[in-house]
């Protein structure tokens, strides 16, 4: 789509906090209008959508719409955004071993500014399994990218967790 409807989306997405629980519906529908003004095939369509109802606190209602707009082709940085948000909503829908299957090849995609995202919400997926050292070490070996000290530490912490003999 072109860059005024991209900034009318994030105009919407930008009054979400002043929307109360009970106003969801309310702010479903201002992205449903801007949706409504895509193309019929337009993978951005499903994904607003699904964004929305996993904002407004429907996991269950998302995931079909994550997964539509991925079958249409969505790409790039919003691709991995719903890869994340998907992963996110089937761990709170009780499929987190999906959000693991989703999510794993994401950690040798090319790196960006959701890399610690994907590992978080991985975390969240590997210990909904029972798989609390792997989560773990993910999460460490996130953070420790940003300590001011003690990276090489805590980056050896990580491995550690996961090593055969950890």
């Amino acid at each position: 789509m072109n860059q005024d409807w991209e900034d009318r989306v994030a105009a919407a997405w930008a009054t979400f906090d002043s929307y109360g629980e009970q106003d969801a519906a309310d702010f479903r529908a201002v992205i449903d209008a801007l949706v409504a003004e895509l193309p019929d095939d337009s993978p951005l369509g499903p994904f607003e959508q699904a964004c929305a109802w996993d904002s407004t606190g429907h996991s269950d209602r998302a995931v079909p719409l994550y997964r539509e707009a991925l079958a249409r082709g969505l790409t790039g940085y919003k691709a991995r955004r719903a890869k994340i948000q998907m992963s996110s909503s089937l761990r709170n829908i009780g499929q987190p071993e999906e959000g693991v299957k989703l999510l794993t090849p994401e950690l040798d995609a090319p790196s960006d500014e959701l890399d610690d995202a994907v590992r978080a919400t991985l975390a969240l997926c590997l210990s909904g399994l029972g798989r609390d050292r792997e989560g773990l070490s993910l999460v460490l070996g996130a953070l420790a990218r940003h300590l001011p000290r003690y990276q090489r530490s805590m980056a050896n912490y990580a491995r550690l967790l996961v090593a055969p003999d950890g």
